[in-house]
Order: C-alpha cells, then sequence, then structure tokens
C-alpha cells in the first residue's frame, strides 16, 4: 500500500495492484511514470472523467475519459512497435483507452479532448503508454461540450 497526500484528492492510500506503469512517462512529464486511476465511486467506472493521478509527484493529476464517450468508432492509427511494451498479448477485452480532457477554468463549454494522443493501458500487468496517432484524422483539441450535453439530453 502507497500513500500519498494529493492536490486534487486530499491523502489517499493506493494498493500495489492499482498503480499503472508508464515507462516512458507521458507526454510532457518523461520523469512521472507511475500512477493510479482516480474515479467517483458513486458512478463507479462509468464515470465520464476520471483522474490519472501521480504517485511520483502527488501534485499531478491529469483528468481522463473514454473517448468512445465523445467519438464513436475512434481508432487512431500508430506504429505498432509504439505498444511493445505493453505485453504480447493485446486486444480490445485487456486494453483501456483513454485521452486527456482540458477543461478551462472560465468556461467549461471550452472543454476538449486529445484524440492525436491516447494512453493505452494494458488492464493485465498495469502497464501503460500515450502514443501519438499517425495522420491529421484526430484533433489535439477536440470539443466535447456540445457532444456530452446531447448525451446527457438524450439519457446516454
Amino acid at each position: 500500500m502507497v500513500e500519498i497526500d494529493t492536490r486534487v484528492f486530499g491523502k489517499i492510500a493506493i494498493e500495489e495492484e492499482k498503480i499503472i506503469r508508464f515507462e516512458e512517462g507521458i507526454l510532457g512529464f518523461p520523469d512521472l511514470k507511475d500512477f493510479t486511476l482516480i474515479y467517483d465511486l458513486e458512478k463507479g467506472s462509468d464515470a465520464s472523467i476520471k483522474w490519472l493521478q501521480s504517485i511520483d509527484e502527488p501534485g499531478f493529476a491529469l483528468p481522463v475519459m473514454n473517448p468512445d464517450l465523445v467519438m464513436a468508432g475512434y481508432a487512431p492509427q500508430f506504429d505498432r512497435s509504439l505498444i511493445e511494451s505493453l505485453g504480447d498479448k493485446l486486444d480490445s477485452d485487456n486494453i483501456l483507452i483513454f485521452v486527456t480532457v482540458t477543461i478551462p477554468r472560465n468556461d467549461v463549454t471550452k472543454t476538449t479532448v486529445n484524440l492525436k494522443a491516447p494512453i493505452i493501458i494494458n488492464v493485465e500487468n498495469r502497464k501503460a503508454v500515450q502514443v501519438i496517432a499517425d495522420g491529421d484524422g484526430y484533433k489535439v483539441k477536440y470539443a466535447i461540450y456540445d457532444v456530452l450535453q446531447a448525451r446527457k439530453k438524450a439519457g446516454e
């Protein structure tokens, strides 16, 4: 069990088997390697926004979400060698894909996700990488406020 005093969540205890390892760190933060995923327990794992909380730097937590919530059929293409560190047997049953969320302080309607640089996690061995998708098909700043509002109205 690891205890950290986070800026966003206060003091939390993290079980060793809940630690996610980024061997290469994440984009812009190569020295941050160990994280845990935090979400609202009342909403369960279906909560829209989750937090990738750094174990190495307790003041750093990155909002993330499942890209399928804002773009059906999200399927970024990238060089497969970028995910070799995750292990040999990767399929839809043992990986999670998240995209980072940017929520402006002054205007939540300008919230975006980065579809260009997904985070891929092997849930079996808890290894993760952040990759850059090939091509121009996905934006770094993809507006999601209207998409989420439409989902909410539709009762999803």
